[in-house]
């Protein structure tokens, strides 16, 4: 029980690895806010798993692209957690284009949801996160090498970690700890699309010959959450399988 008593707002927790993150942080003693957009069906699924291993959380509807929902959704959670001891930063959107075919709208959009979101939800949160807190961004492998396919997705990757190390220098001396995870090729929803013989050589290209799980990432994302991190902060933490070492 490394978060037992401790409270996390998770964004984008409907599915995927912020679903296994609020999972693992309610298996630990945390009261989880399950933030989603669209996903309500999803979201609801996941506050049930939570409570059939008697944990518990609640649901937060929100956009985090928009300032005001970030707001009412933040008030939402305090009003029956009282704080926020974790915040993560989780929510996102990936769309496959080339930059030449990449339109003005899109680009936007995913700087919005990606950047812009983390800078909501910081922002609407820190006035709520007690010294010793923790914020964990979700950032990519894509923040480092770039994406062929997905310079808007690669380019608010990285700016996620820009703002993760100032966030960690300028929250120091509250003892909030600031960190990111770098997740490689996680079979979540992103990869769906593989048919088989893509998924195949995608697994032949990582060292460790497979892709990774959500709950993976979760796993360090409760270390980073946890006391056992207590000296850590301005760090990028890759979960990729061997993929991409720097």
């Amino acid at each position: 029980m490394l978060l037992k008593g401790k409270t996390a707002l998770i964004s984008g927790a409907s599915r995927g690895i912020g679903r296994a993150i609020a999972i693992r942080f309610a298996e630990h003693g945390a009261f989880v806010g399950i933030n989603y957009n669209s996903s309500e069906k999803e979201a609801k699924k996941v506050l049930g798993t939570i409570e059939e291993k008697n944990g518990s959380g609640m649901l937060l509807k929100g956009d985090i692209a928009s300032l005001e929902e970030v707001r009412n959704m933040v008030s939402n959670f305090v009003d029956r957690a009282d704080h926020i001891d974790i915040l993560v930063n989780n929510a996102g959107i990936y769309v496959r284009n080339y930059f030449k075919d990449l339109p003005l709208e899109t680009w936007r959009r995913v700087l919005d949801v990606n950047l812009n979101g983390c800078y909501n939800l910081c922002k609407c949160s820190l006035p709520f996160i007690p010294n010793g807190g923790r914020i964990i961004f979700i950032s990519s492998q894509l923040a480092f090498k770039g994406s062929a396919h997905g310079a808007d997705y690669a380019t608010s990757k990285a700016g996620m970690l820009g703002l993760m190390r100032s966030l960690a220098l300028e929250l120091a001396p509250r003892n909030i700890l600031v960190n990111a995870v770098a997740p490689g090729t996680i079979d979540t929803d992103i990869v769906a699309h593989y048919t088989e013989e893509m998924r195949r050589k995608r697994e032949s290209e990582i060292p460790l010959g497979r892709l990774g799980k959500p709950e993976e990432v979760a796993n360090v994302c409760l270390f980073l959450a946890s006391d056992l991190s207590s000296y850590i902060t301005g760090e990028t933490i890759n979960v990729n399988g061997g993929l991409y070492i720097h």
